[in-house]
């Protein structure tokens, strides 16, 4: 009857689940403003369990970046290569990369493409997409330029002109669903591209891989026996830029970084975001990406998820991919630049009533396995703006709001037991800065030895980058959500 229901009223369901999210971010945050006149007792008890989920949190990131560091420097001295020469098939692998462009500057188009010629695995193993848009004024010099430059390199290097039609929305997504389609029909016919052994990654022009990133990939995708329903994702960590940074966009995306490395030990969590690979067999089963879906990453792994019948998973690559976080030409235009990357970020939530609806429409996908995954991209992506506010401004609001329950024990002990949890938070971030300081690149000449001992105590702008970058963005976006006012793709500005 449920599965009948939304097929029946599907704009319905559709409008209510996108309202859903803001609806109850807004409610858990203003909870302890009314909470506090009529039960400042149960905002007491929701503020320390709180806290308690924070201190669990903190102490899992802290716990699984330690074990994806020691990985990660383990897979940096692993001969990958070796191992790939081991698979008597090796050499019928190929690995396409799709890179989405729109206003980039060459320089960083230039620096992408190098990082794929410096593959241990040599360059002919690749084909390499550039996807412009028609819309970018001057594309075709920028294409001529490239071509001209790396002509011959890779096994095959196509540009496409991608140009938006009705139906489709601006960004990576259309973009790349129209690149494979360019692919599928000039180059995938030639005798070197058996579909059985194409892999495919989606790629950002500000991207960097490890030299040894696509041996560890092919090896990945050879050991594996259900090789054609698995992703393969990467650490995305935010260091290119990262000396060049203000320090309260870099104590941000020091957090981003590391997060996500931590991610990479949680195989029961991760999935596919920014730079991420998958065989083309899996994609083409998942239908290709989908011209209308900005979060395309999440939206491909949960189409795949329901495609494969709940057996599609993300398996890690225990390597960096270097990318650039937000930046501009002045500081105030750099925060600007980062605010609405961390809000098109948020946007994923916008893919919930898809994750939603079909976690009640499969009926052949395991109910543990959808519910687990629906679960916890549920709290990822409601708690979003919702986390500062409580753990910043929670506990004080009672007491503020109602004087006599600060005369109280729990109303006079709040704040102290609260303190406390929340200051053991501060042996997650001791692991942060150290694990930091290991992956980060080395500081350059022109960077000051005083201004390099300096970083750790930039982390006394948490609060206020966390405000800025986490809660703002997230409530911006689950509020256009609620109120039907779609966010448009909006392109990070690359300096």
């Amino acid at each position: 009857m449920l599965k009948k229901f939304i097929i029946r009223h599907d704009r319905k369901v559709q409008r209510l689940l996108e309202i859903l999210p803001g609806f109850v971010s807004w409610n858990l945050i203003l909870f302890p403003v009314w909470g506090g006149f009529f039960s400042p007792k149960a905002v007491a008890y929701f503020v320390l369990l709180f806290d308690v989920f924070w201190l669990y949190k903190s102490l899992m990131m802290a716990f699984f970046s330690i074990l994806s560091h020691l990985k990660i420097n383990a897979s940096k001295r692993m001969d990958w290569l070796g191992e790939v020469k081991f698979f008597p098939d090796w050499e019928n692998v190929r690995h396409l990369i799709i890179m989405p462009m729109y206003n980039e500057p060459l320089h960083l188009v230039e620096r992408a493409l190098n990082s794929i010629l410096d593959q241990e695995i040599g360059p002919k193993k690749f084909v390499v997409v550039l996807a412009f848009e028609k819309r970018e004024v001057g594309w075709r010099e920028k294409a001529a330029k490239i071509e001209k430059q790396f002509k011959n390199k890779f096994a095959d290097l196509l540009i496409t002109e991608h140009e938006l039609k009705k139906g489709e929305t601006a960004g990576k997504h259309s973009n790349a669903r129209w690149a494979i389609s360019q692919f599928t029909e000039k180059l995938l016919k030639l005798p070197y591209y058996n579909p059985d052994y194409l892999v495919v990654t989606s790629c950002d022009v500000d991207h960097v891989f490890h030299p040894k990133h696509f041996s560890c990939l092919t090896y990945k995708f050879l050991d594996s026996p259900r090789r054609y329903e698995r992703f393969w994702q990467a650490a995305i960590v935010y260091y290119n830029n990262f000396w060049r940074l203000p320090a309260i966009s870099r104590v941000a995306n020091t957090f981003g970084s590391i997060w996500n490395m931590a991610s990479l030990s949680r195989t029961d969590r991760l999935i596919n975001q920014q730079n991420y690979s998958l065989s083309y067999r899996l994609l083409e089963k998942a239908g290709f990406w989908d011209p209308e879906v900005i979060p395309e990453d999440y939206h491909l792994f949960f189409k795949a998820f329901f495609a494969t019948k709940g057996q599609a998973e993300v398996e890690p690559i225990f390597l960096p991919i270097s990318v650039d976080a937000a930046e501009s030409t002045t500081f105030f235009k750099t925060l600007k630049n980062q605010y609405e990357q961390f809000k098109r970020w948020a946007w994923g939530v916008s893919d919930n009533p898809y994750i939603i609806k079909n976690y009640f429409l499969s009926d052949k996908v395991s109910f543990w396995s959808k519910t687990i995954r629906t679960a916890r991209i549920i709290e990822d992506h409601f708690l979003w703006p919702v986390n500062w506010f409580i753990i910043t401004l929670g506990v004080n609001i009672p007491s503020l709001l109602n004087p006599g329950f600060s005369r109280t024990a729990l109303g006079f002990n709040l704040p102290r037991l609260s303190s406390l949890i929340l200051s053991l938070c501060l042996f997650s971030l001791a692991i942060i800065l150290y694990i930091d300081s290991r992956q980060r690149p080395p500081r350059p000449k022109e960077i000051s030895r005083f201004r390099a001992l300096m970083i750790p105590f930039e982390f006394i702008l948490m609060p206020i980058a966390g405000f800025i970058f986490t809660a703002l963005p997230g409530l911006d976006a689950h509020t256009r959500l609620m109120l039907g006012k779609y966010l448009e793709y909006r392109a990070t500005e690359k300096v």
